[in-house]
């Protein structure tokens, strides 16, 4: 668990979340959006996958 809390592309995403929420609850609510929740999703899972894909070529090595 602490492999995915420590790692900087996970705690970018996260941070990056505070934005996109800002922008929800300030600004207008069109199709702009939609795509910087869907934006941050995909920044999300390429992050969640990146920490998988470093843990699994990590045990290969051992």
């Amino acid at each position: 668990m602490r492999k995915y809390l420590l790692n900087g592309a996970i705690l970018s995403s996260v941070f990056g979340a505070v934005g996109v929420i800002k922008t929800s609850k300030e600004g207008p609510r069109d199709w702009r959006l939609a795509l910087m929740w869907i934006s941050w999703g995909i920044s999300v899972a390429i992050a969640v996958g990146t920490v998988i894909e470093d843990n699994k070529t990590g045990e290969l090595e051992r």
